[in-house]
This record gives structure tokens, C-alpha cells and sequence, in this order.
């Protein structure tokens, strides 16, 4: 009885993550929009404030390149979760979000699903963008990348989630971009990954402080310079940006499971 049941929960899962992944594949649009965007932006301002860019008590040679790298991978993840997202509005006009409330499934499968759907793509075009590395100056190393992977992965999850809490109320793509551009924007803004907290006013240092996708940048870059001293000061330490970025990504799916389940 427990194996079927494992199976029963385990099968949902696994078809609506392949469903997701197969999608992304087909739909080259998403793809060039969830990756080509992060990388023309981090380009044309890294390449524009490469020189003006200056960190207090740093080697001058840090630029902006090498300082918003770790923020410009937290957006192509943040990206990609909201395009994988949207797809909660299609399945529901099509009918076949309907069709799978309606069968024997467990609600915490269509989250994992849809969840785990996102951070797989979210996390291989991160790793596309990761191989641009050697432009920023930054001396990773193989443990460096492991760990980088590590944290897109646990970011990745629980942006993911919270894409899925914000679509599956929504009836409206618009409506869905809507509250894109109102929150997670400037969630990302607010997370060290455009300017450092350093630079900040007081009222934004305290946005910046409860914000849990600065500590999600902060693995990042804390990955990324391990054994190297971290470009600027005022980063969240190690471990407590570890704690905070798993909490937040297992409180995002615990909310959307009991959210899903209320709806359903």
C-alpha cells in the first residue's frame, strides 16, 4: 500500500516536471527572453558603468561586471520561474489544470512538479550564463561552482514557488506581469544585486536586511569568491545566508501546497 502510494505521489510529480521542461524546449521565445535579457543587461550597464563603478575600501580594479555577476545569474533564475509560472494561467484556460485537480493527485505533487519544472530550467540557463565567468575577472574555483550550483538551486525553488503562489489566483497573464513588475523587481533591486547596501539609504538597508533574496545573492557570491576576500562589505555571513535562503524556499512551497489545497 505505501509503495503504490509513493508511486501515486511520485508519478504526478515527475509528468508535470517533463511537461514543463518540454515546453520550455519548444518555445525558443522563452528561452532567449528568460536568458538573452539578463546578458544584453548586464552587458550594456555593466559595460557603461565599468569604469564610474567604485566600491568603498576596495581595489579599484573590482568593476561592474564583476560586482553584479552574481545578481545578473539570481535574475536570469528569476526570470526563468516567472515565464515557467505563467504557464499555471495557460494550463487553467486550456482545461488541463482542470483535469488534473479532478484526478486522485496529491496537491504537494502538482506543487513539486511545477516547482522542480522551473528550477530545472531556471538553474540550466544559469549554467549557460555561469560559462561567461572568465569576462568578470573572478578566480572560481571547482568547490566555488559546486556551491554556486547549490545556492541557484535552492534559490531557484523558492522563487519558483512564489511564482506559483502569485499565478495560481490569477486568471489574467496581464495581471500576472502586473504584480511581476510590482514585487519581484524590486525584490531583486532590493537584493544587492544592482548596488551593494553599503551605498544605501538607512530605509532601504532595512528593506535590503528582511529582503530573503539578498541572502539568496549572498551564497551566490560567497560561492563564488570562496578563499577570496567578497567585493564591498556588509554581505549577510555564510551560513546565516544558507539558513535563510532553504527557509525561505521551504516556507514558499509549504504556503503554496496549503494555498493550492484551499483552492482546489
Amino acid at each position: 500500500m505505501n509503495e503504490l502510494t509513493g508511486h501515486a505521489w511520485l508519478l504526478p510529480s515527475v509528468s508535470l516536471w517533463r511537461r514543463e521542461v518540454v515546453r520550455f524546449l519548444r518555445q525558443r521565445g522563452r528561452v532567449v527572453g528568460a536568458l538573452g535579457t539578463p546578458v544584453v543587461f548586464w552587458l550594456l550597464i555593466g559595460s557603461g558603468l565599468r569604469n564610474s563603478f567604485r566600491l568603498p575600501n576596495m581595489d579599484q580594479s573590482i568593476n561592474y561586471l564583476e560586482y553584479s555577476f552574481p545578481g545578473m545569474l539570481a535574475l536570469i533564475v528569476l526570470f526563468t520561474a516567472i515565464f515557467a509560472t505563467i504557464s499555471i494561467i495557460e494550463d487553467r484556460r486550456e482545461g488541463f489544470m482542470q483535469a488534473v485537480l479532478a484526478a486522485p493527485v496529491s496537491r504537494t505533487a502538482i506543487v513539486l512538479g511545477k516547482v522542480f519544472g522551473s528550477t530545472t530550467l531556471a538553474v540550466g540557463q544559469a549554467l549557460v550564463f555561469l560559462l561567461l565567468i572568465p569576462l568578470t575577472g573572478i578566480h572560481v574555483t571547482l568547490a566555488g561552482i559546486i556551491l554556486a550550483v547549490a545556492a541557484l538551486t535552492v534559490m531557484a525553488i523558492g522563487l519558483s514557488a512564489v511564482g506559483v503562489l502569485i499565478a495560481w489566483p490569477m486568471d489574467s497573464i496581464q495581471g500576472f506581469h502586473a504584480i511581476m513588475n510590482l514585487v519581484l523587481m524590486p525584490m531583486w533591486l532590493l537584493s544587492g544585486a544592482f548596488f551593494p547596501a553599503s551605498g544605501a539609504s538607512s530605509w532601504m538597508g532595512w528593506i535590503m536586511a528582511i529582503n530573503p533574496l539578498t541572502y539568496g545573492v549572498a551564497t551566490l557570491r560567497h560561492a563564488l569568491y570562496m578563499g577570496q576576500e567578497l567585493p564591498g562589505s556588509q554581505y549577510p555571513a555564510p551560513m546565516m545566508s544558507w539558513l535563510v535562503s532553504c527557509a525561505f524556499s521551504v516556507t514558499a512551497i509549504a504556503v503554496a501546497q496549503r494555498m493550492i489545497s484551499r483552492k482546489a
